[in-house]
């Protein structure tokens, strides 16, 4: 991928492509990491950058900063690529639902305990604070 975008001359791509490259090798070295990191790690490493380029999007247009907008917006949608694709909102409240019942929550107390399960069950496919939203409504109603 890093190569074909050196070869397009596609400076955006590029440097998305690398960032993901750094921080791969990061994880790798990192001190007592483990040999190679696993598929499941990646996901995470990627679902991590990809809400920093949201959050920093975000910030730069309430800021009037368009030109950085930009930037973090084109980056975003080349790390969504080597994401998976997200679950509609509907997926999720069936998730979620099904998850409740698994786990036999009746209560908002019990929402540590379906949030346990569902974040490892809708790792990368939905973000968290979603998640929670959608717990939460369901165990108050």
């Amino acid at each position: 991928e890093i190569k074909s975008a050196m070869i397009a001359r596609d400076k955006t791509r590029l440097g998305a492509l690398r960032s993901i490259k750094s921080l791969i090798l990061l994880e790798e070295t990192k001190s007592g990491a483990k040999a190679e990191i696993t598929e499941e790690d990646e996901l995470k490493l990627l679902t991590r950058a990809a809400k920093q380029r949201k959050d920093s999007a975000d910030i730069y247009e309430q800021q009037a900063r368009f030109d950085l907008y930009e930037v973090e917006m084109a980056e975003l949608k080349i790390l969504q690529e080597f994401l998976p694709a997200a679950m509609t909102d509907e997926e999720i409240t069936a998730a979620v639902k099904d998850i409740i019942t698994q786990t036999g929550a009746s209560s908002p107390k019990d929402m540590g305990k379906v949030m346990g399960v569902a974040s490892k069950q809708l790792a990368g496919k939905a973000d968290g604070k979603v998640i929670s939203e959608k717990v939460k409504a369901i165990l108050n109603s």
